[in-house]
């Protein structure tokens, strides 16, 4: 992605963690009639820089993937319109304009599909196992007949990503004046929205 150096996040942790919080990825190909876009939730493999997902049999865009493929997977985080009002430099000098910060992650790499109802399982498990880790009663794999699971694995196919490129972009005001920062923050939380607040804390722990 264009990224200028002062917003750009190369700290693999970071990265890895970001994915995490945000699962929620967005797996784009390129097919014979152009760009092809899927939104799935990912599983991280860390140790192993694999991201693993599964799509719907129907969707075409999986047989895509049967030859080495390479992919893009995109992740979203906060991300808000920022108005020039914010900045005390309107009042200075006027020379200001609107824009908007966010938060994103690329991971770059080759993919391949998979259909065993053995790798299938493994991975439904590993990322039911992860999202079900916050809820004091877990659902699990297990819980659902083994005669249903493995009619609904039928009715997907897995892919994993084995990634060469990762990198994060955080634009969050890191380019504006302290006094434009401390601008941004303070009109952010009068907004008073959960977003505005997450955006808020971002620019004050990356401003200077």
């Amino acid at each position: 992605m264009y990224n200028l150096a002062v917003f750009a996040e190369n700290r693999v942790d970071v990265l890895h963690a970001f994915i995490r919080a945000h699962p929620l990825g967005t797996l784009i190909t390129n097919g014979p009639h152009g760009p092809e876009a899927t939104h799935l939730p990912f599983f991280l493999d860390a140790p192993s820089g694999l991201l693993r997902c599964h799509m719907a049999r129907a969707n075409p865009q999986w047989r895509q993937l049967q030859s080495s493929e390479r992919v893009l997977v995109t992740f979203v985080g906060p991300e808000h319109y920022i108005t020039p009002n914010w900045y005390p430099a309107k009042r200075e000098h006027a020379k200001v304009v609107p824009t908007w910060n966010y938060v994103a992650v690329h991971a770059a790499g080759v993919a391949r599909s998979f259909e065993d109802a053995a790798s299938l399982l493994r991975h439904l498990n590993e990322l039911t196992d992860f999202q079900e880790a916050p809820f004091a009663e877990r659902w699990s794999v297990a819980d659902a007949p083994p005669e249903f699971i493995e009619g609904m694995a039928k009715a997907i196919v897995g892919i994993e990503i084995s990634v060469d490129r990762l990198e994060g972009k955080w634009k969050v005001s890191q380019n504006r004046s302290t006094a434009d920062q401390q601008g941004v923050v303070a009109g952010l939380e009068t907004l008073d929205s959960h977003a505005s607040h997450e955006m808020a804390n971002l620019v004050r722990d990356r401003g200077r």
